[in-house]
């Protein structure tokens, strides 16, 4: 099969923009964000899914790249891909939070370890949640569910139509204070039970003031932390499930 110059550049017009989406979106969500994960893999896997989905997809604009309007719809492409990764982001930090706020509560905040899919140092406990949280995301299927979102966006969004910024900006940032403070639900049990043991030690304290509150207190509240997140687990799982769930169908919602 012989293409001509003007066949091979509507080819290539068909096959960038998807590109651009989903690479943008590879770059930015969890598990794919993974430094362990190499450009060239994500760069591969998106020209893979690119390849697969964009004869599916409404016809696009032919637009020069190099073009200022082509610049223009490339950063556009980019911006809703990358914005589409960070929601689910928002999700993975927001247990990361609920694992900080139980780690200091609990007397653990001085241990640290490295996050993988940051590169910074958090609590141990903030690990554990992350692992839990990528493992039940895999199961769940979210890695497709995210790919097959970022698809439907090209529905929701074709290429070169009309599409206000603003809006999808002002929906992430509403999107995120609703999940930073509904993290506080993947913490509560365990941070309800050890207020009520720092109270009791505070009332200790004042009954006894020679004993060493920090001596005994350390110990205490470190294992009763482990107690009761072991005992909180099957609630901490349908919390995360659903928040897992909530930020795959904002991926969408928050584009308007």
């Amino acid at each position: 099969m012989v293409f001509t110059p003007d066949e091979l550049i509507l080819l290539f017009h068909t096959y960038l923009w998807p590109f651009l989406r989903l690479s943008a979106m590879l770059l930015a969500a969890p598990i794919f964000s993974y430094s362990s994960i190499s450009v060239r893999v994500r760069v591969l896997l998106a020209v893979l899914v690119s390849a697969l989905v964009a004869p599916l997809l409404p016809v696009t604009p032919v637009v020069e790249p190099l073009s200022a309007l082509g610049l223009v719809l490339a950063l556009r492409e980019v911006a809703i891909g990358l914005v589409m990764g960070f929601v689910m982001q928002l999700v993975f930090a927001a247990v990361v939070v609920a694992g900080h706020s139980v780690a200091m509560s609990m007397g653990l905040g001085f241990a640290m370890a490295v996050d993988p899919q940051n590169g910074v140092q958090v609590p141990v406990v903030s690990q554990l949640n992350v692992v839990l949280a990528t493992l039940l995301f895999l199961a769940i299927d979210g890695h497709l569910m995210l790919i097959t979102a970022v698809v439907d966006s090209f529905a929701l969004i074709p290429v070169g139509s009309g599409f206000s910024p603003e809006g999808m900006f002002s929906n992430v940032v509403a999107l995120g204070t609703q999940l930073f403070a509904s993290a506080l639900l993947l913490a509560l049990p365990a941070l309800t039970a050890i207020l009520m043991i720092n109270v009791a030690f505070g009332v200790i304290t004042r009954a006894a003031p020679q004993l060493n509150i920090f001596a005994v207190g350390f110990p205490v509240t470190i294992i009763a932390g482990f107690v009761f997140m072991l005992l909180a687990l099957p609630m901490f799982i349908s919390t995360l499930q659903r928040f897992l769930s909530l930020g795959l169908e904002q991926t969408l919602l928050v584009l308007g």
